[in-house]
């Protein structure tokens, strides 16, 4: 190659590397992260629920015989008193089956009491008086069962209250088991709300069971009607299995009927729960636990979003309980903050991020995924 050949490719090389921009001036590439913003603290102690009103004596009254239906005795919305008839079937079977088993028993009772007479004086053995006794005791056993079957045709109020409901007509065929009357006690009532675990873990004593703290908790209801008051309830009982659909503790509270409000079961409430006597003052945030991570000195931190120019910057939080899949944070956050909860442990200060789309987000890659994305 000649020389000028030469110095025509060196200067050409030249010109197409000094046109490549240098790589350290190349932009970082923005990793995709999930976020959150921080909600209100929840410090304040006082939460609203809704209620639903139940009553704390209800009962499905049934027959426990089959037959056909001959009184019905009261209507629905009646009031009933305690050992009151509601309905009765018709008898006339039952009746003559209670004949039957008299005369049963009316033969076999002569023949036990003839039989004791002659074993004492050794006219028939002793295992031909065992057959006449086991005889009249079947017999007996039989005639009960029957008096019992005549009782059952009815059905009486097993407490004070109220005709919620009627299921069935009269002269209708039943069978064994089946509603007949819906009871309720409007008298006394009770007040069913949904909580998350967080509010069932305050009201449970350390070590012990769920409301176990309750006692130190005010209650009060309001309704839609004279929402101007507020009626004290107290608690009666908490669940120790959460729903499988809602992941919320039922707790029950009771109420007593107020005067001045017309309040009956199926009917809503609004529940308010002051918890101040059992959380601290300090403000404390809820965050998952994927949002958490560690410094070199293991001290806890998170990564915040600045909104304007998508970068991340490190903030040391104060922990405290866990809470299920979340974790207390008593410092080191305030309301509004955007929040990094997957993908934190492989940021760096200032590195730039971009939001996942809400539809990525519901089923966002696992650590693993990302790092290796």
């Amino acid at each position: 190659m000649s020389k000028p050949a030469l110095c025509v490719g060196v200067s050409l090389m030249t010109l197409f590397a000094c046109g490549e921009p240098p790589l350290e001036n190349l932009e970082p590439v923005a990793r995709p992260v999930k976020s959150q913003i921080v909600d209100a603290p929840q410090g304040s102690g006082v939460r609203n629920f809704p209620g639903r009103i139940e009553s704390a004596n209800r009962a499905d009254l049934a027959f426990r015989v089959a037959g056909t239906i001959e009184v019905l005795a009261t209507q629905e919305g009646a009031q009933v008193t305690r050992g009151q008839t509601l309905a009765r079937l018709d008898q006339t079977d039952f009746e003559i089956a209670l004949k039957d088993r008299q005369a049963t028993w009316d033969r076999a009772s002569k023949d036990f009491e003839r039989g004791k007479e002659l074993v004492a004086e050794g006219a028939i053995s002793r295992r031909d008086f065992d057959r006449v006794e086991a005889n009249f005791k079947t017999a007996d056993a039989a005639l009960e069962q029957a008096k019992q079957n005549l009782e059952y045709t009815f059905i009486r109020a097993p407490f004070a209250g109220q005709v919620a409901q009627r299921h069935v007509d009269t002269f209708e065929e039943v069978r064994t088991g089946q509603t007949i009357y819906s009871l309720i006690d409007a008298e006394s009532l009770e007040v069913q709300i949904d909580v998350p675990e967080n509010i069932i873990l305050l009201l449970s004593a350390t070590g012990g069971e769920p409301g176990e703290n309750a006692s130190n908790v005010k209650v009060w209801a309001s309704f839609d009607v004279g929402a101007d008051k507020r009626f004290p309830m107290s608690f009666k009982e908490a669940a120790t299995r959460a729903d499988a659909q809602t992941q919320t503790f039922k707790i029950t509270f009771s109420l007593a009927q107020p005067e001045d409000v017309t309040v009956l079961p199926g009917m809503t409430a609004s529940v308010t729960v002051d918890l101040s006597a059992l959380v601290d003052e300090q403000a404390i945030y809820y965050l998952p636990l994927t949002a958490i991570v560690g410094d070199n000195t293991m001290s806890p931190r998170v990564w915040t979003i600045d909104d304007e120019s998508m970068t991340v910057h490190e903030r040391k939080v104060t922990l405290g309980r866990m809470v299920g899949s979340k974790i207390e944070v008593t410092d080191g956050l305030e309301p509004g903050l955007r929040i990094i909860t997957a993908g934190a442990a492989y940021l760096d200060e200032g590195m730039k991020v971009t939001l996942m789309q809400q539809s990525e987000q519901a089923e966002p890659l696992d650590d693993t995924d990302q790092a290796t994305s």
